[in-house]
């Protein structure tokens, strides 16, 4: 099995928000790494990204020989992933671009890498058939930003061998990353299933004029989302049941599930509803730069996730329970 040990450079086909995210984590860990993207510019938006992301990563601890100038460029999919160890391609979400893509890269890579893709809900089956070795890739679906959120779904298809799932868990963990493996190939995976139940639900909310965006912000960020950052969903609602746990909470709420409380269908995307949900988000963003939002944000997360580590380590638990 592979392990972060074995990795000396990292392959990034993408040079997004989260293929940026991941070449930042990977130069924090100390490992050369060679990006690709095809887009105007995007080398330029790749390096910005890094340099915006690196104070962030200097607060949570940078690995031995972590620097920004182990980042290479290059201009194409075979310099980029010939001497890689590790790929992770993090491509625009189309099963026929990521067919293709995946085709040529696996053709191009060593024998022995892994390639792992960042998607978000495409099927690894699917978009791997045309692969030369399908037994070496997986789903590595990350969370933005990648760089600092711990949280990374992997998954292989049909014919991902079991070894390369597990060297994909454990070279992620070394990457300092929470790996959560995906029983099923179940479209959106596990967590954006929850999320898109509640994204649709807020849509609902705004399009009939319950609450602003900021409002239904308010209304995570104040409540349910300070709870959810150390104890997810089903441990917040044991406690919610008393001393009895969760069959008395099962018992007390059960009910409420037969009340049409939600909507599950997601609203039709009127004109209407999207510019009320532009405006509502324009009104929040106010006079800040999108880059200065991302360093509060960065912020605000290591320092929650530096109260959550100190709070686990006086309770005797560790990183990933």
């Amino acid at each position: 099995m592979a392990v972060i040990e074995d990795i000396k450079t990292f392959a990034a086909i993408g040079a997004g928000v989260i293929g940026s995210g991941w070449v930042a984590r990977a130069l924090a860990n100390g490992l050369d790494v060679v990006a690709w993207d095809p887009g105007a510019g995007a080398e330029k938006q790749l390096r910005d990204n890094v340099a915006n992301a690196w104070p962030a990563l200097e607060r949570v601890g940078l690995k031995p020989g972590a620097s920004p100038e182990r980042l290479r460029f290059v201009s194409t999919v075979e310099a980029c992933v010939a001497e890689a160890d590790f790929i992770q391609e993090s491509a625009p979400e189309r099963e026929d671009l990521k067919l293709s893509l995946h085709a040529q890269v696996s053709h191009a890579a060593k024998p022995d890498a892994i390639i792992a893709s960042s998607t978000s809900g495409l099927l690894p089956t699917d978009f791997y058939a045309s692969a030369l070795r399908p037994e070496r890739c997986v789903v590595g679906h990350p969370f933005n930003p990648v760089y600092l959120l711990p949280l990374v779904e992997v998954l292989g298809g049909e014919r991902t061998a079991p070894e390369t799932v597990e060297s994909a868990m454990a070279i992620y963990r070394g990457l300092g990353m929470r790996p959560l493996r995906v029983r099923k190939e179940v479209p959106g995976f596990i967590a954006d299933r929850l999320l898109e139940a509640l994204w649709r639900e807020a849509l609902h909310l705004v399009n009939e004029g319950v609450a602003t965006t900021g409002e239904i912000d308010d209304a995570i960020r104040f409540g349910a989302g300070i709870r959810w950052s150390f104890m997810g969903t089903f441990l917040t609602y044991t406690l919610a049941g008393g001393e009895a746990g969760m069959r008395h909470f099962m018992q007390q709420f059960g009910p409420a599930l037969e009340l049409p409380w939600t909507k599950l269908v997601a609203p039709k995307l009127t004109d209407e509803l999207i510019d009320r949900v532009v405006a509502g988000t324009a009104e929040q963003v106010g006079p800040r730069s999108i880059k200065a939002l991302e360093r509060y944000r960065d912020e605000c997360i290591t320092n929650v996730l530096a109260a959550v580590s100190e709070a686990k380590t006086k309770h005797g638990l560790r990183f990933d329970e």
